[in-house]
């Protein structure tokens, strides 16, 4: 499913559908994308789907509010929980991850590791804020209130498995990597549990 999903965006106005409705905090409609690409409504339609079929989107139905069709159940689009991945040879280094996760959990050294990720982020840190940000995987944007969001989080899937453990290390490497922001949790429905308050009114 990994091949079948990453050679569906190798078509150039496909990506552009996927980098559009990516970049939406909500879920998006055929008609959303087709104006947003510029292309007509039955062409969104048909790269929307080919997305969802290769596991890249869910779809879900909202009804209307407005316009033509107003009430009637519209199909949404939205990025797919799922992670796609692709390495030859196979490797699995989210087992060992989920090892040492278990490893440092038993052994109480969460201190020791916190301290590590703080060390590593000051390591990446370097350049304006939100492209690095953008870089390393959490898709940065800034809301109404200037505070930047992170729509995705890198460590997900591990997450998932040792939540308190790793958003404290994903806290710390965010705490060393941002120079001019004041980093804190705020776990949400979706994305990353760090949000971000710009300390500068310019990056």
């Amino acid at each position: 499913m990994s091949l079948e999903a990453i050679g569906a965006l190798r078509e150039r106005v496909r990506r552009a559908v996927y980098d559009f409705v990516v970049a939406r905090a909500e879920p998006v409609s055929r008609n959303e994308v087709a104006e947003a690409v510029a292309i007509g409504r039955t062409l969104a339609a048909f790269h929307l789907d080919k997305l969802a079929e290769a596991g890249l989107l869910e779809t879900a139905y909202a009804p209307r509010t407005g316009g033509p069709g107003a009430g009637r159940p519209a199909k949404l689009y939205r990025r797919s929980a799922a992670e796609h991945a692709v390495t030859l040879p196979p490797r699995d280094y989210r087992l060992l991850a989920d090892v040492l996760a278990s490893a440092v959990e038993r052994s109480g050294v969460e201190p020791a590791a916190y301290a590590a990720a703080r060390e590593q982020g000051a390591k990446l840190a370097g350049g304006a804020m939100i492209p690095r940000l953008a870089e390393l995987g959490y898709e940065p944007f800034e809301d109404p209130d200037r505070t930047i969001r992170l729509r995705n989080c890198p460590f997900d899937a591990l997450a998932q498995a040792h939540p308190a453990l790793v958003c404290g290390l994903n806290l710390a490497l965010l705490e060393g990597l941002v120079t001019d922001g004041d980093v804190r949790l705020d776990p949400g429905p979706t994305g990353c549990c760090v949000a971000i308050q710009s300390k500068n009114k310019r990056r």
